[in-house]
């Protein structure tokens, strides 16, 4: 599957300097009533590294000690038009969290867009399709989430090359976003993720749910920090994400009633 797409020549999308990534035009269309519920399977125990903090950028990576993060091609945030936001959810899909986020988004008929970590998809395809059937977007997180920036070129290409054939696999199209681990690029990953015809992905709000600090704590940061055109970065797995979910029933109502309306996210 990886082989397949890896030998495949991908679209080159345009340059990273000119990228940019868009809210879907049909945001506004009504969803669809409850999905199918997931299989009845236990959580996955967390990894290692759950509760993951986003590492200082430069201290490991290739662009060496103290260098700035790269900028260029990397989108924060999405147009702000009509007070457009983006919700994303990151580390998943995961078989508690990522159905009770579903039902509370479906529940106030708003769209998203999922990060999915390919070990995770793999084991839980169903969650794939539930996330794609309900009119959420689904992007590319790697393979088993390292730091892009301190691998070899070859395993940068694999861990986001086997995620897309997977993805593409169960959803009959590749995924054309992606976001680095810990938001972490450089200009050779970012060359990469182009190659593959995917278009990078940061944030401009961190609700900090990675560190579970209550659901109303990441409730009252998400509405402190919300402005039109929003990126919104939270987690629908890697490590215990009730507070997550708590927090999403809390403020998602109060940003709809204050005007800001949430979409998915397309190149």
């Amino acid at each position: 599957m990886t082989r397949r797409l890896l030998l495949r020549t991908a679209a080159v999308i345009g340059t990273l300097a000119t990228a940019r990534v868009l809210l879907s035009p049909d945001d506004d269309a009504p969803g669809p009533g409850p999905g199918p519920q997931t299989r009845a399977r236990p959580p996955a125990a967390a990894p290692p590294d759950a509760h993951r903090l986003p590492p200082l950028a430069g201290e490991t990576s290739r662009s060496g000690p103290g260098a700035s993060p790269p900028h260029a091609g990397v989108a924060f945030t999405v147009p702000a038009r009509a007070g457009r936001i983006a919700l994303t959810f990151d580390d998943g899909p995961d078989p508690r969290y990522t159905p009770e986020i579903l039902e509370v988004l479906r529940r106030h008929d708003t769209r998203a867009t999922f990060f999915v970590v390919g070990e995770c998809a793999v084991e839980f395809p169903d969650l794939l399709h539930f996330i794609a059937e309900e009119g959420h977007a689904v992007g590319n997180h790697t393979w088993t989430h390292p730091q892009l920036t301190t691998l070899p070129l070859g395993r940068v290409r694999a861990e986001l090359g086997r995620t897309s054939a997977l993805i593409e696999e169960v959803l009959g199209t590749a995924p054309a976003i992606a976001r680095a681990p810990y938001g972490d690029w450089d200009q050779p990953s970012l060359d990469i993720c182009n190659d593959l015809g995917m278009s990078p992905v940061g944030w401009s709000v961190d609700s900090r749910d990675w560190t579970c600090p209550g659901s109303e704590t990441i409730a009252g940061t998400v509405l402190d920090e919300l402005r039109p055109g929003a990126i919104v970065l939270s987690h629908d797995g890697g490590g215990d994400r009730v507070e997550t979910v708590q927090a999403l029933d809390r403020y998602l109502p109060q940003l709809l009633d204050k005007g800001f309306r949430p979409g998915r996210i397309t190149p």
